[in-house]
């Protein structure tokens, strides 16, 4: 059974972000919220932890696993960044975005597309995520938490926390409660491999994404 702790939504507590930490470095599975979606994640660098986390989900080898990074710098990392996109992605993190960008040797085979070789990254506009991240000093795995709906075959995002969290305790290591109930709204996911930029799902924000896109043209 996962252990549960219960953090402040602006102010996490800092012992309790460390202990998880330790925790994700030994190869925890947490359950932790997002600025969209409560999120299934582990250390990216960790590769037992990717392995459960694809196993959790049912994710073949070849679906990439998005991850979060603490900022456009950090990115830059894992990343292949444009001008175009820098310009873009500048304005719009911290936010509920996702970036597929050109990976680097730094992302694991196991996380990134295998045919395209890119990759998924977010940099969330979340207290509990940043204090994570940046005492992790690693990106984290963030695929999203989702219960079947009635007929057991399409995810289901809008949920009650405590659903989610007796659903899915016997799975995770670890869940991080913020005290506020969990959104229902995905990223919006912006392409960056392609000639031109493009939004590919239009989740929260969306709307923003394409003015920056019509301005940065």
């Amino acid at each position: 059974m996962a252990i549960l702790y219960e953090l402040h939504p602006q102010n996490p507590q800092k012992r309790t972000i460390e202990i998880i930490v330790d925790a994700l470095k030994d190869g925890a599975i947490i359950l932790y919220p997002t600025d969209t979606v409560y999120a299934i994640g582990c250390d990216l660098n960790v590769k037992s932890a990717v392995t459960k986390v694809r196993q959790l989900k049912q994710l073949s080898n070849d679906k990439p696993l998005t991850f979060l990074c603490s900022s456009l710098s950090n990115i830059a990392k894992y990343a292949g960044v444009s001008d175009r996109a820098y310009r873009i992605m500048k304005h719009l993190i911290p936010g509920p975005y996702t970036f597929i960008l050109p990976a680097t040797k730094l992302v694991p085979k196991l996380v990134m597309s295998p045919k395209r070789k890119t990759t998924g990254i977010r940099v969330p506009d979340q207290p509990v995520c940043q204090e994570l991240l940046k005492v992790l000093d690693n990106p984290i795995i963030s695929t999203s938490a989702h219960l079947p709906d009635r007929d057991g075959e399409f995810p289901t995002l809008n949920v009650e926390k405590a659903r989610l969290f007796d659903a899915l305790e016997n799975q995770v290591d670890i869940i991080i409660d913020n005290t506020i109930e969990p959104g229902f709204q995905v990223s919006t996911i912006i392409d960056f491999t392609t000639e031109e930029p493009a939004v590919i799902r239009k989740g929260l924000g969306w709307q923003e994404v394409e003015n920056w896109l019509d301005i940065v043209s």
